[in-house]
């Protein structure tokens, strides 16, 4: 009994119920964040953009806005507070506009 315990639990670690992937997806929140520095600051700011855990994805751009970070974070809230006390905190960071994703 114990062992198909054990294999049903392990099962479950390496093949989750679909609707537990879809409840971890869903309560994740994604934003992307728009960055403008200050001219010739675009590489400091992007070396220490880098080391925000919550960034997934940075790419540098031409035009308006200089940087292009993805976010994730649990909420909203925390989504704002790491755009507020760690994107725009970074020296060299003029602006910022965020857009928050969404799931159909």
């Amino acid at each position: 009994m114990a062992q198909g315990l054990t294999t049903l639990l392990i099962t479950h670690i390496y093949n989750p119920p679909v609707a537990l992937l879809n409840e971890r997806l869903e309560a994740m929140e994604t934003g992307f964040v728009l960055i403008d520095t200050l001219s010739t600051r675009e590489h400091d700011a992007y070396s220490q953009l880098l080391k925000v855990k919550e960034i997934v994805e940075l790419n540098v751009l031409f035009g308006e806005y200089d940087i292009l970070a993805k976010v994730e974070a649990n909420d909203l809230n925390t989504l704002g507070q790491v755009v507020v006390d760690k994107i725009r905190a970074v020296e060299g960071v003029m602006d910022t506009k965020t857009l928050i994703g969404i799931k159909f």
